[in-house]
Parts: C-alpha cells; structure tokens; sequence
C-alpha cells in the first residue's frame, strides 16, 4: 500500500501492531512453557491472553477502515522475537531463576515494542478525529502497560531475588 495520507499511515500503523502482536503471542505462550516460576508463568499466561483480546481489537479497527490485518509484517517485532528465543527459549542457562529472569526481560522488551505501537496509533486516531479508535487504542495501551508493571512485580518480589541466589 502507497502511503499517501495520515489515515494511510494510520492503517499501516495499525497493521503493523496487529502483526507484531501476533508474533509476540506464539512467542510469550513459549516463554510460558519455559518459565518455572508460579507467578511467572501466571504473569505470561495472563500476558497472553491480553496480547490476543489486543489483536482482536486491532483486527476490528482495521477492518472497520476496509483494510487487510495481515497486509503488513512487522519487522521490529520479529527482531524482539528472535532475541527472545536466543536469550530465554533456547539459551544455554544453566539456573531456572536466571532464566526466569532473562524470560521476563525478554517479555518486557517486547511490552515496550508494543507500547510505543499503541501510542503513535492513538495520537494518529486522535488527530484524525476517530474518537472510537483513540478509546480502544488507549485501553490495549493501558492494558499492555498494566502487563508490564505486573512483570517487573514479579521480577522484584521473586524471581531477581532468586536469581541472585544463583
């Protein structure tokens, strides 16, 4: 798609979310599988579904613009994926806290990537007057955010302690 236009840029932003929230979701439900920490895995689980009650949202606004949600790839997404293989999923570590720990920074890696995302998609949506657009924006903003706080809760109150132990 040429982009010609603010809506036009819009919609590639919004496409580019989708994608990428679809990456991040195949890749948090391994990290799931990897974590053994109680908390964790709950955090990533909870990550999970929140990342694809996020894409269901996008995909509505996108469609809702008659556009395709899968006609962009998102290759900064794709970046954070492989890091997140490399440094958690298939990483030599020997201790399960340390990798705990290196999962959940993986995690929160691609919950920034997803951050920034939502906000320029919620700055475009509010310039163009899509009011509806801006609010669901906000929410899967929030609600990525929350995602965050709640990981970094879970490395300071367990998992960096344990760590350390290590």
């Amino acid at each position: 798609m040429t982009i010609r236009t603010l809506t036009d840029l819009y919609i590639d932003q919004l496409q580019d979310i989708y994608s990428a929230n679809k990456q991040a979701l195949d890749v948090t439900k391994q990290l799931h599988d990897t974590a053994t920490s109680r908390d964790l895995k709950t955090a990533l689980a909870d990550g999970a579904q929140g990342i694809s009650q996020g894409m269901e949202q996008v995909k509505g606004l996108i469609r809702n613009r008659d556009a395709d949600p899968t006609a962009e790839f998102c290759k900064g997404m794709e970046g954070l994926v492989k890091e997140a293989k490399a440094h958690a999923i298939n990483a030599d570590i020997a201790d399960r806290d340390v990798r705990d720990a290196s999962i959940i920074a993986q995690y929160q890696r691609m919950a920034h990537y997803a951050m920034a995302g939502y906000g320029t998609a919620t700055a475009f949506a509010e310039r163009l007057g899509f009011d509806g657009d801006a609010a669901t924006l906000r929410r899967c903003l929030e609600n990525t955010r929350s995602g965050d706080v709640r990981m970094t809760g879970v490395a300071v109150a367990e998992v960096n302690k344990e760590a350390m132990a290590a």
